[in-house]
């Protein structure tokens, strides 16, 4: 018994320090979209992002250039 929670000790451990999915943080796929006149115009490369590195993306606010606002679009 002390085997198996030792066992099952150290997969958690390795899972929190590796993109490991099993205890689920929040990853989503996300890109640029711009936008004018209210129609998509372009797309960014899409890219998954966890953790700390999502809330950062989330946090970025739309930029206007030249009538064109770009966001960025997480699903």
């Amino acid at each position: 018994m002390k085997k198996l929670l030792y066992a099952a000790s150290l997969v958690i451990i390795a899972c929190t320090f590796s993109s490991c999915e099993i205890l689920g943080d929040g990853c989503q796929v996300c890109q640029t979209v711009s936008y004018e006149n209210g129609n998509a115009i372009a797309w960014g490369t899409e890219a998954e992002y966890c953790g700390q590195d999502l809330l950062n993306i989330k946090a970025i606010a739309p930029s206007t250039v030249n009538g064109v606002t770009t966001y960025w679009e997480c699903r």
